[in-house]
């Protein structure tokens, strides 16, 4: 076994921080193609690269960064002295209007937030309740005259707020909340009520102490008629921090992590606000009580007000891809000095990413996160295009939910099991609180819930899916459509003509698999979605006519495939987005590692669905035996490089601090190969029993030998 563990090249680090040290051997680095971590570490930071640095340059000092070990109370405290301090450093204001002294930079504003995940998720959390969700339901679903009166105090934390749109019964279906905003005429007021205990708002940052007022979602009544969910600007605690008359709430108490945020349940009762605190831009009522919309449509209307606070999913998706990171530079690092059994040497034991279970955990990871790096870098210039007003059409603002709602999913769930393994990869020590994998974990969990329940998100993509083919179905008619499963049918019954696979299957698997190119996996990719859209369209399409009841039971039993297709489609935005950032690849060396590396990733993604691809008909058994052969030969060739393509992640000690990617393993393994070189050399060496033994077995068949036995 070949010790090919990567080596320290400090000229081309991708950030001014230092690299981890890395133990010497005596072993070559591999020949050939080169990484330039520079140049891709530059490219992986994305559109907003320099704000990205200087955020990231701000996450690494110690006074913005968690302390380990503190209390509740004491994390909480000293988060909200950190939002402090980004005020006073200008850090938080980038997204709000020019005119109140911010920038109107939606996406720098992301790109920058994101990076806080590295000092302290609870600080980018509570970040993002008090200006991403608080401050931007003002910013979005107010008008001029609500920036004006509101904005100041929020944008320099005069007023902390929390974000008050989920309820104990009710939390991803937002439309059926209880909470009740009634206009009365008489004292040209709304009154906010939460009427039975499941409509208590519940899960609010800032809630349980520090917040002053709330952004409070709640069915909109006048003159008798509901007008569905509305948001209102309602203050909560008086000077002192005392609940005002009519408002009352608890703490959440201490959380499985994010536990620098103080969550809590608020609840209402006849608490009276003025009628101009109904943030208006898309719904008003006037002093008689009669309601106005620019929009018509009440269910339009709705889904237009949630539209405007997606930024929270885009952040989401950012900050969880960078944890990935994070953790696969740690594993990474950790597994080209950590040292373990005699395999291939006498004397030296063998780091562990030589190993090919090791690369088998840890490499096809750092694949999913460039392809998910290039996709968020995609999703967050769609994102600043929307909301800067450069492409702020109807199908833009759709066509962004239902890309946030397709990739928050896949990066939150990934964040949570490559942080899992990677805490593996590390053995015991990966459970120590100074290697940073568990309390990144704790804290990421609830990534997976909150802006949306994943499942919940994968089935509105998949509701898109269906509207899409629907429209489709319409505008093309049936016949067409019908024909063109019927060819399809036709070609892959047999399950050995797509792509020209049966010329493949009756050669080896090494041809079959070297026709795996990148738009033969994109194909089948897309296949998947396409196929199981149309499987899925005609089953609910058959009871179109039946009652509600039999649509919803047709619906139920096909959930499941439903929101499969929602990742499947989620996948494919990854892949091709993979696609365009490897296009974009200059350096000559770096393209051809990179090329592989987007190989891996796409048929990692047909590995891990071989069965639906076998069941289909897709691919044959010899086929899905070369898919998982080239994987493993992908994963051996980019062996050598893993090194250089976490740390094109710009991630120095001081972001990572984890003690096992500092250089201390390294040290402690070369301190144990010099000290056992050195007895070796001495001849004060004691003999080892097994030596012994062998010696002695040999004697005793020289002697048998010389006695003629």
């Amino acid at each position: 076994m070949v010790d090919t563990a990567a080596r320290p090249d400090t000229a081309s680090a991708p950030t001014p921080a230092a690299r981890p040290a890395i133990s010497h051997v005596n072993h070559p680095r591999a020949s050939g193609p080169r990484v330039d971590t520079a140049s891709l570490g530059r490219q992986l930071l994305g559109t907003w690269a320099d704000l990205r640095l200087e955020a990231r340059a701000r996450a690494a000092r110690p006074d913005l960064q968690r302390i380990e070990g503190q209390s509740m109370a004491e994390h909480r405290e000293r988060v909200l002295g950190q939002l402090k301090i980004l005020v006073d450093e200008g850090a938080v204001q980038r997204a709000f209007p020019v005119a109140l002294g911010g920038k109107d930079d939606h996406g720098g504003n992301i790109a920058s937030f994101e990076e806080l995940v590295v000092a302290d998720p609870s600080l980018q959390i509570k970040s993002g309740v008090q200006w991403g969700l608080f401050g931007a339901a003002v910013l979005h679903l107010g008008t001029e005259k609500h920036h004006e009166q509101f904005l100041p105090s929020i944008m320099t934390l005069e007023t902390p707020g929390a974000f008050a749109m989920t309820e104990t019964g009710h939390g991803s279906d937002v439309a059926a909340i209880g909470t009740t905003a009634t206009y009365d005429p008489a004292t040209d007021e709304f009154v906010i009520d939460t009427p039975f205990r499941g409509a208590w708002k519940d899960y609010l940052g800032n809630a349980a102490l520090h917040g002053k007022d709330a952004t409070v979602f709640a069915q909109l009544i006048t003159k008798g008629v509901n007008h569905g969910v509305h948001c209102f600007y309602v203050p909560l605690r008086d000077e002192h921090g005392d609940f005002l008359p009519g408002v009352g709430g608890e703490d959440d108490g201490l959380k499985g992590g994010l536990n620098g945020i103080d969550n809590g349940r608020l609840h209402f009762s006849g608490v009276r606000i003025p009628r101009d605190n109904l943030l208006n831009r898309y719904g008003d009522v006037d002093a008689n009580g009669d309601y106005t919309s620019p929009i018509a449509s009440p269910g339009r209307r709705f889904f237009t007000m949630l539209g405007t606070l997606v930024q929270g999913r885009v952040s989401l998706d950012g900050a969880s891809t960078m944890a990935s990171a994070m953790a696969l530079a740690i594993a990474v690092t950790y597994g080209n000095q950590r040292r373990q059994f005699n395999a291939a040497s006498e004397t030296d034991e063998e780091v562990l990413l030589d190993y090919g279970r090791h690369q088998r955990r840890l490499i096809p990871r750092i694949a999913t996160t460039y392809a998910q790096i290039f996709a968020h870098d995609e999703f967050l210039v769609k994102f600043d295009g929307v909301f800067s007003g450069k492409t702020d059409t109807e199908a833009d603002r759709e066509h962004l939910e239902t890309i946030a709602a397709a990739l928050k999913p896949l990066s939150t769930w990934f964040a949570l099991d490559t942080l899992q393994e990677a805490r593996e990869a590390l053995g015991g020590s990966g459970f120590l609180a100074e290697n940073r994998l568990v309390g990144l974990r704790q804290d990421l969990d609830v990534y997976v819930t909150f802006e949306g329940d994943n499942n919940v998100l994968l089935q509105l993509v998949g509701k898109r899916l269906l509207t899409d083919y629907a429209k489709r179905f319409k505008s093309e008619g049936p016949a067409k459509i019908i024909a063109g499963q019927i060819g399809s049918n036709l070609v892959n019954g047999s399950g050995l003509k797509r792509l020209g696979q049966n010329a493949a299957d009756l050669g080896s698997s090494t041809r079959a698999a070297s026709s795996f190119d990148a738009a033969a996996i994109r194909s089948l990719l897309a296949d998947r979605v396409d196929t199981m859209v149309e499987g899925i369209a005609g089953r609910l399409n058959k009871v179109r006519r039946e009652s509600k009841a039999v649509q919803s039971a047709e619906f139920s039993r096909n959930q499941n495939e439903l929101i499969a297709a929602g990742r499947a489609y989620a996948e494919l935005l990854q892949f091709d987005a993979f696609t365009r950032g490897l296009a974009n690849v200059t350096d000559a060396g770096t393209k051809q590692i990179v090329g592989r590396l987007h190989r891996l990733f796409g048929l990692g993604l047909i590995e891990s669905h071989l069965a639906w691809y076998a069941v289909n008909g897709r691919l044959s058994t010899r086929r899905g035996r070369a898919v998982t052969a080239e994987v493993d030969r992908l994963i051996a060739g980019l062996r050598p490089h893993a090194q250089d393509l976490v740390d094109a992640f710009g991630y120095g000690p001081e972001h990572l601090r984890a003690a096992n990617a500092s250089g201390n393993e390294a040290a402690r393994q070369d301190e144990a190969r010099a000290y056992y070189a050195a007895l070796r050399s001495s001849g004060d060496a004691p003999l080892d029993e097994k030596v012994l033994v062998k010696q002695r077995k040999a004697a005793e068949r020289a002697a048998a030998k010389a006695a003629g036995k």
